[in-house]
């Protein structure tokens, strides 16, 4: 069973599968979760990275809150994943970076 199906099984046993918004603001804060968990792994910069308990925690909420929103949407999270690598498999190939164009853009130049 792929981790979507799980995740789909559990919320649906439980009244726990909504509308996509739901999910995207969801997945939005627990992302704002992991970022303020890597925060204080480093003290505010203040020591080295290590990964925590509550880093770990909020990594496994997030990717709960990812996989609940893909169900939602209907939309496979594996073949997203793949069509993913390989879009960064292109611009590797081509460009010798994973980025996007529009992610090298100065943006000043626009004004």
């Amino acid at each position: 069973m792929t981790w979507q199906r799980r995740v789909a099984t559990f919320a649906r046993q439980r009244g726990l599968l909504h509308d996509p918004v739901v999910h995207a603001l969801d997945l939005a804060a627990e992302v704002g979760e992991i970022a303020k968990a890597v925060l204080e792994a480093v003290e505010y910069g203040s020591t080295s990275f290590q990964t925590t308990a509550d880093l770990r925690a909020e990594i496994g909420d997030a990717l709960y809150s990812l996989l609940a929103l893909a169900e939602a949407c209907d939309v496979d999270a594996g073949e997203a994943l793949e069509e993913a690598l390989a879009k960064y498999e292109r611009r590797l190939a081509e460009t010798g970076q994973a980025r996007s164009r529009s992610a090298t853009r100065n943006p000043q130049s626009t004004m």
